[in-house]
């Protein structure tokens, strides 16, 4: 599956962006789809996945009550969706896929083979 991730870009703290991950070359079916993200200097931290049949939704406690994941099943697509966005959520987004995940694997990015090419939030002051 290849995943294409968008809608990243420069906001105030407090505001809002939606993030896209679009699949192509076969539907997600029973992937888990996770976001991860990065920020300069730092590794790579677990934001946010989905378990795209079953729809268990899953957080980093960094960006819960704040993020919201979701899922577009004819568009097959996921999203996230940032509210009240801090400038400590300055990061490249990466949305990640991976079939057949139990729930203790998929916080690790480790277990993800299939990866988007990442997209760019900057949150500022």
């Amino acid at each position: 599956v290849q995943l294409q991730a968008s809608g990243g870009g420069l906001v105030q703290a407090g505001g809002s962006l939606r993030l896209s991950c679009a699949a192509s070359g076969r539907t997600f079916g029973n992937y888990v789809v996770a976001w991860f993200r990065q920020a300069p200097g730092k590794e790579r931290e677990f934001v946010s996945a989905i378990k795209y049949s079953g729809g268990g939704q899953y957080y980093a406690d960094s960006v819960k009550g704040r993020f919201t994941i979701s899922k577009d099943n004819a568009k097959n697509t996921v999203f996230l969706r940032m509210n009240s966005l801090k400038p400590e959520d300055t990061a490249v987004y990466y949305c990640a896929a991976q079939s057949g995940l139990i729930t203790s694997s998929l916080r690790s990015a480790q277990r993800y083979d299939h990866w988007g090419q990442g997209t760019l939030v900057t949150v500022s002051s």
